[in-house]
C-alpha cells in the first residue's frame, strides 16, 4: 500500500467501517460527517422533552445552534450547557463543537 497517496487501493480485505473511515479521511469529510451525526443524534443526547421542543439544530463555525419553542426549556438548557457539551464530547469526541447557542 502506498502511504503517500490515501486514494491508492489496498490489496487486503478491510471491514466496512474501516473502509468507510478511510474514505472519509481521504476526502477530508470526517468533521462534516461528525457534525451531521451529532445533529441526527440530538434527540438521543438531550432526551424526548427537549427534542420535542427543538425546532432547528445546526452547526456553524464549531458552534451548535439550537432553536427552541419553549422559554423554560431554553433557560434549562442554557443552565446545563456544560453538561450537554460534555455529553456531546463523550459521544463524538472533543473538537466537534466548542459552544452551544440557544435561540
Amino acid at each position: 500500500m502506498n502511504k503517500n497517496n490515501p486514494l491508492s487501493r489496498k490489496k487486503e480485505v478491510a471491514p466496512l467501517e474501516s473502509a468507510f473511515q478511510d474514505l472519509l479521511k481521504a476526502y477530508r469529510l470526517e468533521a462534516k460527517f461528525q457534525e451531521k451525526s451529532l445533529i441526527q443524534a440530538w434527540p438521543e443526547i438531550v432526551g424526548k422533552t427537549i427534542a420535542d421542543r427543538t425546532t432547528s439544530v445546526f452547526i456553524k463555525e464549531k458552534k451548535l445552534f439550537v432553536k427552541l419553542n419553549s422559554g423554560p426549556v431554553k433557560k434549562e438548557l442554557l443552565m446545563n450547557k456544560g453538561k450537554v457539551v460534555s455529553l456531546i464530547e463523550n459521544k463524538f469526541g472533543k473538537g466537534v463543537i466548542e459552544d452551544l447557542v440557544c435561540f
